[in-house]
């Protein structure tokens, strides 16, 4: 691959359009859309374009082991989120600032929730003892065997 083909696929994969990119990859101005359009009908070229393209959204897509660290971190409320607060100040003006505050326990509860569904704990039975100890049991088996009527 040439190197002017080499910026196409580059600017092709910045800004999404064929006579662009053969622009900014330094084709004539005047046949950029001809050049950009030959240019992505190339196998070798679009081959390109598709693994570029395919590396980037892998690096923007979030991922199972990036998703559960998420829902881990939240459930142990490891993570912080911004919340605008408003104080009074005297004479019946406020001001309001940025805060930090360790997420609500609705929203650890939901990640706790997802985290067990994706484990198949969500079919356990929560039992919650007097002495406030948390007993987990398996419910029991339906019975399956259904007579035919």
């Amino acid at each position: 691959m040439t190197e002017k083909q080499k910026r196409f696929v580059d600017y092709f994969i910045e800004t999404g359009n064929k006579t662009e990119a053969a622009k900014k990859a330094g084709y004539s101005e005047k046949r950029a859309a001809e050049i950009g359009a030959e240019n992505y009908r190339k196998p070798h070229i679009k081959a390109a374009i598709d693994a570029g393209l395919k590396e980037l959204q892998d690096e923007r897509t979030a991922g199972k082991t990036e998703v559960m660290q998420f829902l881990t971190a939240v459930m142990r409320g490891e993570l912080q989120e911004e919340v605008v607060t408003s104080e009074g100040t005297g004479d019946g003006r406020s001001q309001t600032k940025i805060v930090k505050k360790q997420v609500s326990a609705h929203d650890r509860l939901d990640a706790a929730k997802q985290l067990a569904r994706r484990y198949g704990l969500d079919k356990l039975v929560v039992e919650q003892k007097l002495d406030d100890r948390i007993q987990f049991i398996e419910p029991p088996d339906e019975d399956v065997s259904h007579a035919d009527d």
